[in-house]
């Protein structure tokens, strides 16, 4: 596996690189940042999820988490949110919440998206290898964060897949996929139409289906336009609090779904990250 660099930059000490990689699960070449601590390895590492449209610029450009991650010794990880490239299938209307730039981090069985939508993989097996394999990372020693869509990923991922990230935590994330108009377009249209396989793709159904965390944190903004149609965090509350999950949700006044409402709570979660790793 080639690993290219697109791009590094010194900041706070540390180096925020740009990388491409060749995708044997989404068969695309596949973009993603990494943020290096000063500190020398092997360092823990946070990966962030990101949301609807977004790539991995948007939290390295906005996320405002470098000087953090500098001082706590952390490495961070941003993928990309779906397959990209000539080839790759995209909604036929353009649509924002269905194919580029929405993989909802699920492995596709529906054509024609089967063939390179597989961001579950992706996220979940191909990726931390190529990380093992090229950074100074402590793999035992993982954090899982995102945001909406991401924070979905999040959830989901880290509940399918008990132990491998230490600590988990979610900005305003889509809490029941099966759901929401978001959820139902995707899974549907990524899955097929029998909603017993969409269970597996939905943090609710899963706490619900007996799948567990040590515990959780999440933000949510109280202006965030999107909260009672897409969001519903109160799903979330109540199968965690149902399942005896202990959860940390912060509901903070005045706050849209946009990064200066990530930018404003990212050091908490870092600091929330960095204590459990």
């Amino acid at each position: 596996m080639t690993l290219e660099t697109v791009s590094t930059t010194k900041a706070f000490g540390g180096v925020q690189g740009v990388y491409r990689h060749q995708s044997r699960e989404t068969k695309t070449p596949m973009t993603f940042s990494v943020f290096l601590p000063p500190q020398p390895g092997p360092r823990p590492v946070v990966w962030y999820l990101s949301g609807l449209t977004c790539t991995h610029a948007n939290v390295t450009e906005k996320g405002h988490f470098q000087r953090l991650c500098a001082e706590l010794g952390l490495i961070f990880v941003a993928p990309d949110t779906s397959p990209r490239g000539e080839g790759v299938p995209d909604d036929t209307e353009g649509a924002y919440d269905f194919g580029l730039g929405a993989g909802f981090y699920v492995d596709a069985t529906e054509a024609p998206w089967a063939a390179n939508y597989r961001m579950e993989s992706y996220v979940v097996s191909e990726l931390p290898g190529v990380i093992a394999a090229n950074f100074p990372a402590d793999m035992a020693r993982q954090g899982l964060t995102g945001h909406s869509m991401g924070g979905h990923g999040a959830l989901t991922l880290a509940l399918k897949n008990p132990g491998r990230w230490k600590s988990v935590s979610a900005f305003a994330p889509i809490a029941s996929p099966m759901r929401c108009p978001w959820g139902e377009k995707a899974l549907g249209g990524y899955l097929g139409p029998d909603r017993a396989a969409w269970r597996r793709h939905d943090a609710t159904a899963l706490i619900e289906d007996g799948a567990r965390l040590p515990e959780l944190l999440v933000d949510q903004g109280e202006a965030d336009n999107f909260l009672q149609n897409q969001l519903k965090p109160e799903l979330l509350e109540a199968a965690c609090r149902d399942a005896g999950i202990p959860l940390t949700l912060r509901r903070q006044p005045g706050y849209d779904h946009s990064y200066y409402f990530i930018a404003s709570f990212m050091d908490d979660h870092l600091r929330w990250h960095a204590e459990r790793l």
